[in-house]
């Protein structure tokens, strides 16, 4: 059910893949409730990915885009402000890659090279992604700025390795840029600290499975699907949530709160 929650508002949304991806159930959601929207994923990701069936279906047009780039990224807004015919009300963030990871290095072993592209992939692209915004003073009053992080950011999950540190950074990234859009423009930035969810990028991380099972288990209402995340993006791009800024939200069913529950009880303990 839409509410035009978005109606008359413009947006760029980064980082849909595929079906699986929660950027691609954000971008259904937004159109659904009325925003226009331009799609960005890098070059290698878009050649990977199924973007095109996505943009179809939004009737959005698509601005590749290395998010590392400051001229690519330059390029993606005064595009996508001539295309939407205007200035931008929303962004999604949803980026984020470790080189480290995917070769299976494990924490006392990391490519330095390798962490610090994790870091510019995952966290310092949000900062050009606002800086070049401001520079061209791309964004609208009281718009919203998105990116999905991870409670790795703040706890220790051993096979999430170098991304723990890049979620950290862009949250800290988000308090900081944050009150500076504040003070500028009345725009709020914000981070969504989200459940283990079934994406590729998801499962990439080494025993993503149990771990999946175990964070449904320690959540009172359960893993926070992406479908819900796309949502929960929703509200936030939309007026309701105007005064909301500089905050890492937990959307986790519960987990971040919870010290253990009957379900990891019952499968700990030891059969009669």
């Amino acid at each position: 059910m839409a509410y035009n929650l978005l109606k008359g508002k413009r947006g760029i949304i980064s980082g849909a893949l595929n079906e699986e991806s929660i950027a691609w159930k954000v971008a259904l959601k937004a159109h659904e409730e009325g925003a226009e929207i331009v799609l960005t994923n890098a070059p290698l990701a878009m050649r990977m990915g199924e973007i095109n069936k996505l943009a179809e279906t939004c009737n959005a047009q698509i601005i590749p885009a290395d998010a590392t780039s400051v001229e690519d990224l330059e390029n993606l807004f005064s595009k996508s402000t001539e295309i939407l015919g205007g200035k931008i009300d929303f962004v999604l963030h949803s980026i984020g890659m470790s080189p480290n990871i995917r070769k299976g290095k494990n924490y006392g072993d990391l490519n330095y090279d390798w962490f610090q592209k994790t870091l510019d992939i995952s966290a310092l692209s949000f900062h050009k992604m606002m800086a070049v915004a401001e520079k061209q003073d791309a964004m609208n009053e009281w718009g919203s700025i998105v990116a999905l992080s991870y409670i790795a950011a703040q706890r220790v999950f051993p096979d999430y390795t170098d991304m723990s540190q890049a979620k950290a950074v862009l949250e800290s990234i988000a308090r900081n840029y944050g009150y500076r859009f504040a003070k500028l423009k009345n725009v709020r930035v914000n981070t969504i600290s989200q459940s283990p969810t079934m994406t590729t990028a998801g499962s990439g991380v080494g025993g993503f499975d149990a771990f999946f099972e175990y964070a449904n288990k320690m959540s009172p209402l359960g893993n926070a699907s992406a479908e819900d995340c796309a949502n929960y993006c929703i509200m936030m791009f939309s007026d309701l949530t105007r005064k909301v800024t500089m905050q890492n939200l937990m959307h986790d069913g519960g987990f971040s709160s919870t010290g253990i529950t009957e379900d990891i009880v019952e499968m700990i303990s030891p059969k009669q």
